[in-house]
């Protein structure tokens, strides 16, 4: 923990409040952290796909939304999921990860991400992040890669483990994507398949081109919470058109098709997102343009207001991307990093949601025994002074 030396001023929490409530609506009401928005098409798609009868696995608003997804993404196929975990775990299966292997990524992200991995029995090898991205620091990684990693004709190796290194799924943190040009060459020149983790990123985009076109296979989220929302729901992002048919294929329980006989040709899963919830996306990325405009409006007033107040800062997206500020970031000075907790505690104390960054997940004592990078130095600091603020659409709206 960073301690604040015996020179430097005390930090004003009440300044945050002051800060927080100039954006926030005015009224007393307790203000969430991300909630989703119900208009436009929702209640009429919902209704269309009850009257219709169609509301598990089979049915037109899947293929819509799935044709939607695709267009606003720019990939080639888009193959939607229950949870963007499914959608994860499908992604390393698609690119061969097996049972043994290693597969990096950043110790600060949500569980869904080491959880993915453990899914194919593979291991999850723990690296550190970066302050500019919040997501994983692709330079550090290839100087660790060069110190650990051995290249044969079988792929890349662990030297202290003797375990393949099968890929590299970075996570674009709250919705900033990580730098992903230096770490596509890394995979390259390592031979490691990339899966972006884009679960938090919907509408982001990286040097001009949305996240999720970089990786073999890309995940997204459609959680409650998420900027839109099939209630759960996930999809899968591919241009291989290949892999798009063998996502659909594994995740509808690789079943065969016939007109009457259940022949299933490998392993599958039972992954497919029902009629009744994809009827609900198809309605909400309607709306997915102004979600963001309303999102990236918050966050410049969130800039404004905070831009006077010493010992915090708003974190804004780095200069090569265009993020969609799914959930605001409130970084708070190193010297004030044992603040954090009492911070918190003032803004809930005001009907305001906030959270800190999740427990990084080296720390989780289901994976404290997994490989990592031996200093993590940056994700341990960003944890202990990050604080997620208010961040739903609706408070961007001109008349919130």
């Amino acid at each position: 923990m960073n301690r604040r030396p015996s020179n430097v001023p005390s930090f004003n929490q009440a300044a945050v409040i002051d800060a927080l409530r100039s954006v926030l609506p005015k009224g007393g009401e307790q203000v969430d952290l991300h909630e989703p928005s119900f208009s436009g098409n929702d209640w009429a798609y919902v209704k269309e796909c009850l009257d219709s009868g169609w509301v598990s696995s089979v049915g037109k608003f899947v293929d819509k939304f799935e044709q939607q997804l695709a267009d606003y993404t720019g990939v080639k196929r888009a193959v939607v999921v229950v949870n963007g975990t499914a959608a994860l775990h499908i992604c390393l299966k698609l690119v061969g990860v097996e049972k043994d292997d290693e597969v990096l990524v950043p110790t600060l992200t949500f569980i869904a991400t080491a959880n993915a991995v453990s899914y194919c029995g593979a291991t999850p090898h723990f690296v550190d992040s970066e302050e500019t991205t919040l997501g994983l620091d692709s330079r550090k990684l290839e100087r660790y890669l060069e110190d650990i990693a051995e290249t044969r004709a079988e792929g890349c190796f662990n030297r202290k483990t003797g375990r393949r290194i099968r890929a590299v799924v970075p996570m674009h943190t709250f919705g900033h994507p990580v730098d992903l040009d230096p770490l596509v060459e890394t995979c390259r020149r390592y031979r490691l398949e990339l899966v972006e983790d884009a679960a938090e990123s919907l509408g982001s985009y990286y040097k001009g081109k949305h996240t999720g076109n970089w990786g073999t296979a890309s995940a997204l989220s459609f959680n409650g919470n998420k900027v839109i929302t099939t209630g759960g729901g996930g999809a899968i992002l591919t241009n291989d058109d290949k892999l798009g048919d063998l996502a659909k294929h594994l995740t509808t329980t690789a079943r065969v098709p016939h007109k009457w006989s259940f022949i299933h040709d490998r392993l599958g899963f039972n992954y497919r997102l029902p009629n009744i919830n994809a009827a609900l996306g198809c309605a909400q990325i309607e709306r997915l343009p102004e979600f963001i405009r309303n999102k990236r409006e918050l966050a410049q007033n969130y800039l404004k207001a905070f831009a006077g107040i010493g010992g915090v800062r708003f974190f804004t997206e780095p200069d090569f991307a265009r993020s969609n500020y799914w959930l605001n970031v409130l970084l708070l000075d190193k010297h004030f990093a044992d603040q954090r907790d009492s911070v918190l505690d003032l803004i809930n104390s005001q009907g305001i949601k906030a959270r800190p960054a999740w427990t990084l997940m080296h720390e989780l004592d289901m994976y404290r025994s997994c490989p990592k990078m031996d200093n993590l130095d940056t994700a341990v600091d960003l944890e202990q002074r990050l604080i997620n603020i208010p961040s739903s659409a609706i408070l961007g709206e001109p008349h919130a």
